[in-house]
């Protein structure tokens, strides 16, 4: 990966939905690190994404 995500990005993504907070998170901003880390490795790499992916049409 080459991009890391952006501190702000990070720190919004923190804060929980409410249907997040009604299950509770002791990791929110490590939770929000890592599901915007691989956000970022999907947008990299559409075509790794489409062959990995069953959700993704390909």
């Amino acid at each position: 990966m080459t991009q890391t995500p952006d501190e702000h990005d990070v720190d919004t993504r923190a804060r929980l939905l409410p249907e997040e907070a009604a299950v509770g998170s002791d990791a929110s901003h490590e939770q929000a690190e890592a599901i915007l880390e691989e956000s970022l490795e999907r947008t990299e790499d559409p075509e790794g994404t489409r062959h990995d992916s069953q959700q993704t049409p390909g």
